[in-house]
């Protein structure tokens, strides 16, 4: 056995554990200072920890540094933020319109995460009647990473109210590749153990039982 296998677990790894969980907090507000260099790079090797169906390892990422398709991406998020708004009614529309639901504008590194459901890797095993396991394998190494950064004091933000068709053309990749999410990493203005969301009034958390049946 490793010494890391050999190494035993105790208590205070796991009340550390359980604290990493609670700060996990999805990042909006970010300062704008830059990462070490390599930290981005570093993390997405972090990722390869995480379990993939068949060990395809089917996670594609594309570090997105250019002006001009950061600009593009920002487009497309306020094209898509407006229609989302628009779907909403009453006291809904006022709470949705002051939530600051991205992180683009002032987040020092910013990255998308893809799945390719044609690779070879793997050679398909666990996929033939659940391909969407690939998606599934790919959320896992972007938890991975949201753990690994907190852990540094990192934040990290998750930005879904895109056209994944249209992120998939402003960062060229191949036509396989299904966007799982894009995300902004940087040390975040504030710490905080409850979800923005909550906080600001739009959601809360429900009971654990609520997710729980028993058969």
């Amino acid at each position: 056995m490793s010494a890391i296998g050999a190494a035993p677990f105790d208590d205070g790894f796991r009340a550390g554990l359980e604290r990493l969980f609670v700060l996990r907090r999805d990042v909006r507000h970010f300062r704008p200072e830059p990462l070490p260099e390599g930290t981005l790079e570093r993390l997405l090797g972090v990722a390869r920890l995480a379990p993939s169906v068949g060990l395809s390892e089917p996670w594609r990422f594309v570090i997105v540094a250019d002006p001009a398709r950061r600009a593009a991406v920002r487009a497309n998020f306020e094209a898509c933020n407006q229609a989302a708004l628009a779907g909403y009614g009453g006291e809904r529309v006022a709470l949705y319109a002051r939530l600051k639901l991205e992180g683009i504008d002032v987040a020092p590194v910013q990255f998308a995460a893809f799945s390719d459901r044609a690779t070879a890797q793997g050679a398909g095993l666990g996929r033939q009647t659940m391909p969407e396991m690939a998606e599934y394998s790919v959320v896992a190494a972007i938890h991975t990473i949201w753990l690994a950064a907190r852990a540094e004091g990192i934040g990290l933000g998750w930005v879904s109210i895109l056209d994944p068709a249209a992120v998939a053309a402003i960062l060229d990749v191949p036509e396989s590749w299904r966007l799982v999410g894009y995300f902004c990493l940087g040390r975040p203005e504030e710490e905080g153990t409850l979800p923005e969301l909550q906080r600001l009034g739009w959601a809360a958390r429900a009971a654990s039982s609520q997710h729980v049946l028993k058969r």
